[in-house]
């Protein structure tokens, strides 16, 4: 058998709090071959990144190994210095991170920052033809570009496909990748995987992923450890982990998952009950066991060994054998009934018009000496939304679409620079400056970070005061009266209303961040990637509560995010945007079925399914989303389109503003393809491969 190019044994990583020693990793051991992709999943507070900077060699200050083992290629590597690590980092150990553009230094051109990766002793024209040679393995176009700019001027996808580039550049024998498509939206995220698929393919590079996306890990993944409060709970194959997990930890993590095609009418997520448990506070025995489904009295006070439960197969549970039997089968448990609503459509709570939002690009001390007007960028071209009470409009689209503009301009955070905007019966006036608190009431906001949101400085009951105070008009008594009312909303206890933000975990925070938002009793709120950064289980019960809320409130809600899953999950309704412009709107399952536009196929075949039999091509779109500076004539999305071969005049879309077209369910799409072709024809790559 051929030697393992990872091998992990009895690993156990501490930290120093104080005058002791907490075990954020412990006995895990683990392995890799070469070619292998080995997904590393679990909650945050799991133990994943403390153990791929144990692989790395890059322990903070207070962090160390304690016991165990670390080889690459059979060389020991806990106990190597910095300087005797450095050649190993250069040719065979590379780490890819979450965030492309904080890993890139700003003040540098990438040309020069890929040559501080390549091997020094090169001459410059050889550095230069290497450096070409990596951009086009990662598929970047135009090179010298690429090689003069600046990590700013490139886009998110474009960033990340850096990294890979610089570490791939010494042909290393493990990569270590950091949830590196998170914060990607779908279509960068498709590409970026299918990058990862064909590299590994030519250099059988080891990859360790570590993610909480249980989409990617079936789609990219040979094989699946999962990680809990520090241990290793579990280790398969994907298609048979996915097929029967033999961990109640592992199932509760695929329970938590939304999944396209599933709405909140039909199925309620099943988020995992209580939380993670502190590093310096761990049960003495299963360290699941105070939140498994399945805990008996053995699992108290006996704690379970790592045991090969079947070939290939690791599990650590004194109940695998009853999981294996079927054991919480109920992957999706049955939707509670909703709240009986009326004949009669409710009335629109949001109604905007013809919404448009410019920008002028600031001109340098040249350019204005010279009288050069400024550029002008069209980050909102003529939206058109409603929203309805107690419905959900989800806003999708790529990174740069114009969603969370066009949240700001209904916030009042930016100032349209045209259309209407009615919230019930008033008109809105363009600046927040220009809006009364009785307006203001009625409109709240939740963003994607609660750390950004939450003042640290006051506590979860001060900052819950003031919008009851303010905007609510009540009395300091009245308000701390509420206080306890809207916790308890957002199933929290009374009690943290004395709690600081930074004693709350992240799922805490958003619910907090949430409860602030309902103070006012608002008539609609705005959702921008509020569950984006969360684990899957905490999203899970977010996304519930949410729906519970608007079932008690009679909120209508604008929900933005890049996640399709979670937004056919949790909206009525769907809007895609590109390109400042509205692509398609509709109801979300009959979105959800051809006809599609083109642009929102390509969405829905670029989300990463959480089930490896379901092995479907992502729509790849070619090349990167236009400047806003010089937009595209006649449809917006011409440059980019699959189908525009397909029509017998494709020049057409450069020509002519497409039609909107509704198909008999109501939904509109914004294309020239008549709904006959755009609901039986599949696009080419699928053709290829039929």
């Amino acid at each position: 058998m051929t030697s393992p190019i990872l091998q992990i044994e009895n690993l156990t990583v501490s930290y120093r709090q104080g005058k002791r020693w907490l075990d954020a990793v412990r006995d895990v051991t683990l392995s890799l071959a070469a070619g292998e992709v080995c997904g590393l999943v679990g909650e945050s507070g799991s133990g994943k990144s403390t153990l791929a900077l144990s692989i790395m060699n890059y322990l903070s200050e207070n962090g160390a190994v304690r016991a165990g083992s670390i080889r690459l290629r059979g060389r020991e590597l806990t106990t190597l210095s910095p300087a005797e690590m450095r050649p190993i980092w250069q040719e065979e150990l590379r780490l890819i991170p979450q965030n492309p553009l904080a890993s890139l230094n700003p003040s540098l051109r990438i040309g020069e920052q890929i040559a501080e990766s390549l091997d020094p002793t090169l001459s410059k024209d050889e550095i230069q033809e290497r450096m070409v040679e990596l951009l086009a393995r990662v598929h970047l176009a135009d090179p010298q570009r690429i090689l003069n700019s600046y990590p700013h001027q490139l886009s998110g996808g474009q960033q990340q496909r850096i990294l890979i580039a610089m570490a791939l550049s010494g042909e290393p024998a493990l990569l270590v990748m950091d949830e590196p498509t998170t914060n990607l939206d779908v279509t960068t995220e498709a590409a970026i995987l299918q990058l990862i698929r064909e590299l590994i393919a030519q250099s059988q590079t080891a990859v360790l992923y570590v993610t909480h996306s249980m989409g990617v890990v079936a789609q990219l993944c040979n094989r699946v450890a999962v990680l809990y409060a520090g241990e290793l709970v579990e280790e398969a194959p994907v298609q048979t982990l996915f097929q029967r997990p033999l961990h109640p930890y592992t199932r509760t993590l695929l329970d938590s998952v939304p999944r396209m095609g599933y709405n909140k009418a039909d199925v309620q997520l099943q988020p995992i009950p209580g939380q993670i448990p502190e590093l310096g506070n761990l049960p003495p025995a299963c360290i699941f066991e105070p939140r498994c489904p399945l805990a008996i009295e053995r699992c108290a006070r006996e704690r379970p060994a790592l045991e090969m439960a079947l070939p290939e197969r690791r599990v650590r549970c004194h109940r695998w054998q009853e999981m294996l039997a079927g054991a919480m089968d109920s992957s999706q448990p049955a939707a509670q009934p909703l709240a009986a609503t009326a004949a009669a459509e409710p009335e629109i709570v949001l109604d905007v018009t013809n919404l448009q939002k410019e920008y002028s690009l600031d001109r340098n001390p040249l350019q204005a000496l010279m009288g050069r007007p400024a550029q002008k960028v069209q980050a909102v071209n003529g939206i058109d939304l409603q929203i309805r009470r107690t419905q959900t409009l989800g806003l999708v689209g790529e990174s740069g679409s114009g969603k969370s503009t066009a949240a700001r301009c209904i916030v009042g955070l930016i100032a349209r620079d045209g259309g209407d905007i009615h919230l019930l019966e008033f008109a809105l006036p363009p600046a927040l400056a220009q809006r009364d608190r009785h307006t203001l009431r009625h409109l709240q906001m939740v963003l994607q970070s609660p750390d950004e949101a939450l003042n640290p400085y006051l506590s979860v009951g001060a900052a819950l005061r003031r919008p009851l105070m303010r905007l609510a008009g009540l009395s300091r008594g009245e308000a701390d009266q509420q206080v306890a009312r809207l916790l308890a909303l957002v199933k929290l206890s009374p009690t943290y209303a004395d709690r600081m933000p930074d004693q709350l975990s992240g799922g805490e925070k958003q619910r907090v961040a949430i409860a602030r938002a309902f103070a006012s009793q608002p008539d609609l709120l705005l959702l921008d990637e509020s569950v984006s950064g969360l684990d899957v289980s905490v999203q899970a019960a977010i996304l519930n509560l949410l729906n519970e809320l608007q079932q008690e409130q009679g909120s209508a809600y604008l929900f933005i995010s890049h996640d399709l899953a979670v937004v056919s999950y949790l909206a009525d309704e769907i809007a895609v945007i590109y390109l400042g412009q509205l692509m398609e709107v509709g109801r979300t399952n009959q979105l959800l079925a051809p006809p599609y536009h083109p642009y929102t196929e390509a969405l829905l075949s670029a989300v990463p399914v959480p089930d490896p039999a379901a092995k479907r091509q992502p729509i790849l779109l070619e090349g990167e989303v236009p400047s806003l500076i010089n937009l595209p004539s006649g449809c917006p999305f011409h440059t980019r389109c699959h189908r525009r071969p397909l029509l017998p005049d494709p020049d057409i879309c450069m020509r002519e503003t497409p039609p909107w077209r509704t198909n008999d369910e109501g939904n509109r799409i914004y294309c020239h393809i008549p709904l006959e072709q755009l609901r039986d024809v599949q696009h080419p790559r699928a053709q290829q491969e039929a």
